[in-house]
């Protein structure tokens, strides 16, 4: 199905409030969220991705971690890390994330439901919730999951610091292949390197 400029921006406008709600549960995940979304505009550009694929690419990309409204605050805001049992359920905000997008019932929603829901699967195939691998896992998926990775290492939180731009490169290039699609990271690479997300060099 086509995602259409209309449908997309009446997708948009009725779960703008979503993000909203999202920001005033966990502020620094609403703010990475935004910063997912334009560098994963900026991959999804440069590969000449189709205005279909980029109105899905974007709705997605803002709302990937909305299932995080659905885990637990004592896992969701907890000041360290997560040990196995609490990183079982953080992993289901993917799924959370799906049902609430799907849940709208909004043409378009599924679509981006999808999107949402596969954007931790790894290209190995060990990712989860599903185990997909290679072009088997959504392309918006893979750019998402990309921009994510690089994000959430360039930016400080409560238990680590943010990392400088060659060290995120440096564990990006060693998770390509296995986590990310080598192909999709070619692009990003040559992306970051003027994108004002780009972390800090020093």
């Amino acid at each position: 199905m086509e995602m259409e400029d209309s449908i997309f921006n009446s997708l948009l406008k009725c779960t703008k409030a979503l993000p909203v709600a999202l920001g005033y549960r966990d502020l620094l995940t609403r703010l990475h969220s935004e910063r997912v979304q334009g560098l994963s505009a900026q991959i999804g550009e440069y590969f000449g991705m189709s205005n279909n694929e980029m109105n899905v690419l974007n709705i997605a990309a803002l709302f990937h971690d909305i299932g995080k409204i659905g885990i637990p605050d004592h896992i969701l805001l907890k000041p360290s890390q997560l040990d196995d049992a609490e990183w079982e359920i953080m992993k289901q905000h993917s799924e959370i994330g799906e049902k609430i997008m799907g849940a709208t019932e909004l043409e378009g929603s599924q679509q981006v439901a999808l999107v949402i829901r596969h954007h931790h699967e790894h290209y190995n195939g060990l990712g989860y919730p599903d185990k997909l691998s290679g072009e088997n896992i959504p392309v918006c998926s893979r750019i998402i999951s990309i921009a994510d990775s690089y994000d959430a290492m360039a930016v400080s939180r409560p238990y680590r610091r943010a990392r400088m731009h060659l060290e995120i490169m440096t564990e990006l290039h060693e998770e390509t292949g296995s986590k990310h699609d080598p192909e999709l990271m070619r692009g990003f690479c040559e992306v970051i390197e003027s994108s004002k997300f780009k972390a800090a060099k020093i």
